[in-house]
C-alpha cells in the first residue's frame, strides 16, 4: 500500500474508485426515504428487516401521541381517549410523510440495531462504555458532569427504544418544528388548544438538552482528547458516532447511515476525513465489517482529498 509497487494504484485511480461508491451511496440513500415510506404503507418488508419498520412506525405513533397529550394539557375539557382514538393515526401517518422524519427515524433504529450486534458481537454495552466510565471518574468536574449526563441520557434513549418512542425533545431543531406544524392538520383538534399546546411545546424545547447536544457538549470539552471516542470497542457506538460526524463534518444521521453495508465508501472517508491513521480505520471496519478489506492504495488518500470527496457527495433534505 505504500505506492511504490507498480500494482498499487495511484491516488487519482483510489480517488475515482472512492467517488463511483461515494456516488453509489448516496443514490442508495436517496431511495431509503421513498421506499421506507412505501414499505411503511404497503406491509412489504422485504428490504428492510420487519424490526426497523416496526421501530419506525412506533417512533412516530409516540410522537402524535406526545402531540395529542399536550393539547389535551391545554384544555381540560376535551376527552383525551377521544383525541387519541380520533386523530392519533392520521397524524401518525403525517408525521411518517415528513422524508426529515424518516431519516431520522431511520438513522436511529440503525444506531441500535448496530449497537444490539456489538453488544453480541464483542459484549460491548450500550450505555456503560469503558471511555465513558474513564472519563464519569475524571477529576476535572466539567469532564465528569458532562460524562454522567451523556450517560444518563444514553441509559433513557435505550430504555425508549426498547418501547419503540421518541420523545420530542430529542428531535433535531427544524423537525421538531416541522413536527409541531403536523400537528396543525388535524381537523378535530381545537385552534386554541392547538395554539397553546404547540407554545408550551416550543417554550420547553432544549436542543443542547438533548442526548445529541449533552454528546456533543462532552465531545467540545474534550477537546483534542475527543479523537479517543473515534474508537467504538473504547467510546460505544453512541458517542463514536456523534464524534465521527463533528471530525468528518457530516449530520449525526448521516454518519450513522455510514454505518451500513452499502455505505463503505463513506464510512471509509469519514474515518479518514476524521483523522484516523490506516490501522484505526482498519480496526473499525474490523468491528463493523470484519469481511470487508480497504481498496489497495487507499493508505495514501490525505485527510483532506478525503474530507473533500465526501463533502462532494453530501447527500441532501436529511432533516
Amino acid at each position: 500500500m505504500s505506492g511504490s509497487s507498480p500494482d498499487t494504484p495511484s491516488i487519482d485511480q483510489v480517488e475515482d474508485v472512492m467517488r463511483f461508491e461515494l456516488s453509489r451511496g448516496d443514490a442508495l440513500l436517496a431511495s431509503a426515504r421513498p421506499v421506507l415510506a412505501h414499505l411503511l404503507n404497503s406491509g412489504d418488508h422485504l428490504q428492510f428487516s420487519d424490526e426497523i419498520i416496526a421501530r419506525v412506525r412506533g417512533m412516530a405513533s409516540h410522537a402524535a401521541r406526545q402531540l395529542l397529550d399536550a393539547v389535551g394539557e391545554a384544555d381540560d375539557r376535551l376527552d383525551r381517549d377521544d383525541l387519541l382514538a380520533s386523530n392519533r393515526e392520521a397524524l401518525t401517518e403525517t408525521i411518517l410523510a415528513d422524508s426529515g422524519f424518516l431519516s431520522h427515524a431511520h438513522a436511529l433504529a440503525l444506531e441500535v440495531q448496530w449497537a444490539d450486534t456489538l453488544h453480541q458481537r464483542c459484549g460491548l454495552d450500550p450505555v456503560l462504555t469503558p471511555f465513558l466510565q474513564e472519563l464519569a471518574a475524571s477529576t476535572d468536574s466539567e469532564i465528569a458532569g458532562a460524562a454522567m449526563h451523556v450517560l444518563a441520557a444514553q441509559a433513557r434513549f435505550v430504555q425508549q427504544q426498547r418501547r419503540m418512542e421518541l420523545t420530542l425533545g430529542e428531535l433535531p431543531g427544524g423537525l421538531f418544528h416541522r413536527v409541531l406544524l403536523a400537528m396543525r392538520s388535524c381537523a378535530d383538534v381545537p385552534e386554541g388548544a392547538g395554539q397553546q399546546a404547540e407554545a408550551r411545546l416550543r417554550r420547553a424545547f432544549d436542543e443542547g438538552g438533548s442526548r445529541a447536544g449533552q454528546m456533543a457538549r462532552l465531545l467540545l470539552a474534550l477537546g483534542h482528547r475527543a479523537e479517543r471516542a473515534l474508537a467504538i470497542d473504547h467510546a460505544g457506538l453512541a458517542l463514536f458516532v456523534s464524534a465521527l460526524a463533528m471530525a468528518s463534518g457530516q449530520s449525526r444521521d448521516l454518519a450513522t447511515h455510514a454505518l451500513g453495508e452499502n455505505q463503505l465508501a463513506r464510512f471509509a472517508l469519514a474515518l479518514r476525513a476524521a483523522g484516523l491513521p490506516q490501522g484505526a480505520v482498519e480496526a473499525q471496519f474490523l468491528l463493523l465489517h470484519p469481511e470487508i478489506t480497504l481498496p489497495p492504495g487507499f493508505d495514501g488518500l490525505s485527510v483532506e482529498r478525503a474530507a473533500a470527496l465526501l463533502a462532494s457527495g453530501q447527500v441532501q433534505g436529511e432533516d
